[in-house]
């Protein structure tokens, strides 16, 4: 009875957040789909120069760069020190979205790490107590919920913060940046930082409710394995 308690709980929980945080996948790819300004950020270099020169006005020169065609999503990987650029060149975005896996490469170290060993851990013990539930093998079912729950809100708390920092300052990089070149007149600028800002303002709200999202998921499916097995 407890789990069917629980599972009730978590659905409001996230018809709540969704309201909350106002999350939109259409807005926010409306937003980034703009061909004039897609048209100003092709001229400037290729996304790696873009990468390089970043990393040079952060003074942290040593990061690997490497650009994937294949891959829908830029990322920093922090147990390599590497930068992996997504297919993005034809979008206005990419100025930002380099400038913010760059910031990842300049946060603390301690936290990076900490953030990749643990949420391979923390989806590890996931899989393993799932496993382990379904095999009607697993103990005080209710003690390891708790422990996901708690182990999902850390996990949450630490990638947001990452998240977040990242996603605040590369605006104001990706404006630094563009002013340094001159290649855009300064209207052009304002409206690729308008266009950001407006990115920004939903995209943080959608990064942070994904992220809920997806623990929430998570322990719904224990729930749900706990009531079957």
């Amino acid at each position: 009875m407890e789990y069917f308690i629980i599972i009730l709980f978590l659905i409001v929980i996230l018809v709540v957040l969704k309201y909350v945080f106002g999350y939109n996948k259409k807005q926010v790819e409306k937003i980034a789909e703009n061909k004039a300004l897609d048209e100003v950020a092709k001229k400037y270099p290729e996304n790696i120069d873009i990468c390089k020169e970043y990393l040079k006005m952060l003074k942290n020169e040593n990061v690997q760069i490497e650009e994937d065609n294949n891959a829908t999503n830029s990322l920093y990987i922090a147990i390599s020190n590497k930068i992996i650029i997504a297919n993005i060149k034809n979008s206005y975005t990419r100025i930002q979205t380099i400038a913010h896996e760059c910031l990842h490469s300049i946060q603390n170290r301690k936290v990076l790490l900490f953030n990749f060993i643990y949420s391979n851990i923390y989806m590890l013990y996931f899989i393993i107590i799932s496993i382990l539930a379904i095999c009607k093998i697993l103990p005080h079912k209710m003690v390891f919920l708790s422990i996901l729950i708690i182990g999902g809100l850390l996990y949450y708390f630490v990638r947001s913060y990452l998240e977040d920092d990242a996603m605040i300052k590369a605006r104001f990089l990706a404006k630094e940046y563009m002013e340094k070149q001159k290649i855009s007149t300064q209207e052009e600028i304002d409206r690729m930082i308008s266009a950001f800002d407006q990115l920004n303002d939903i995209g943080i709200r959608s990064v942070n409710y994904l992220l809920l999202l997806n623990i929430v998921i998570e322990i719904l499916i224990f729930c749900i394995i706990c009531i079957i097995r």
